[in-house]
């Protein structure tokens, strides 16, 4: 009797031996192994593709031509009195400030007395148009005492992370309200710390030492005339003193002409011994090119 439940037929089972098992084993190890190598090999070969794309759309034959426009223009190397790279006093550095960079930083009147027109923005080279606005950063130190009081009672060491000022202060660097002195905002903006959250800034490794992103900052914004009224009060409130260790001017451009924009840092760093050494940086970006290869890929 067989149950109409049970099946009518049993299929035999042909069981692997041992050989046979350990043959298979083998074989699926391979497979997993050259798969696990054709991937690697397919990562790594997308991976030298977006290098070699990246590289390539940054070539650019006018960015060398652009670099050295303004480096030439911004550090004045061809003339002493305001020469950037010959910097070594503060003085030194505010009158570069103050008769150099910040003129360089509006369109002024062509070499007829012509206003020039539609150039709101512009550098004085009328080639180079701001993305936004440049700002000098400061970082500085806090005081210490001194290792020998006999000689001097503070002292103001190397900058470091752990040694930063990141107070807030009044002009001056004091801590207590002027009554008869009035100050613009971008002069007591200047006096107070901002985080690199709030800047969008990255930290930045100088010659000397390693920078954070925030620190006391100065706008340059509105007319030439007001820049140059703050700069001279700025100047007036000891804004770079002893305590001061890096000031960074920082500023994007864009040149309609080549298509061309070009990130500006421009370095001081303020040694404890007293010395200035400043350094330069200058970054074509080619990115109309990079979007319209993502536009047509």
């Amino acid at each position: 009797y067989r149950s109409i439940f049970s099946s009518q037929s049993r299929k035999s089972i042909n069981r692997l031996n041992e050989n046979e098992v350990i043959y298979a084993r083998d074989q699926r190890l391979k497979e997993i192994q050259m798969w696990a190598i054709i991937r690697e090999f397919l990562i790594t070969l997308i991976f030298a593709i977006l290098v070699l794309l990246i590289t390539y759309l940054n070539r650019e034959e006018n960015s060398f031509f652009q670099v050295n426009h303004l480096r030439a223009y911004f550090l004045d190397q061809r003339q002493t009195t305001v020469d950037y790279t010959k910097i070594n006093t503060i003085d030194q550095y505010w009158y570069w400030l103050e008769n150099s960079f910040v003129s360089n930083t509006r369109a002024q009147p062509w070499y007829n007395g012509d206003i020039p027109q539609y150039l709101n923005g512009f550098l004085n080279d009328k080639s180079n148009r701001f993305i936004g606005w440049a700002t000098m950063r400061q970082l500085r130190v806090k005081s210490e005492l001194c290792p020998d009081q006999r000689i001097s009672s503070i002292c103001e060491d190397s900058y470091s992370f752990a040694n930063e000022e990141t107070q807030l202060f009044q002009p001056g660097w004091t801590n207590q309200t002027i009554e008869d002195e009035t100050y613009s905002s971008s002069i007591i903006k200047a006096f107070n710390y901002t985080t690199s959250d709030e800047l969008d800034t990255y930290t930045y490794v100088g010659e000397f030492e390693t920078y954070r992103g925030g620190g006391y900052v100065y706008e340059f914004r509105g007319s030439l005339s007001d820049m140059k009224t703050n700069l001279s009060k700025l100047h007036q409130l000891d804004w770079i003193d002893e305590k001061t260790r890096a000031v960074f001017i920082q500023l994007t451009l864009y040149n309609p002409s080549v298509q061309l924009l070009t990130a500006v840092t421009l370095l001081a760093e303020f040694l404890p011994t007293g010395g200035i050494y400043t350094t330069a940086r200058f970054e074509p970006i080619n990115f109309y090119s990079n979007l319209l290869f993502i536009f047509y890929f």
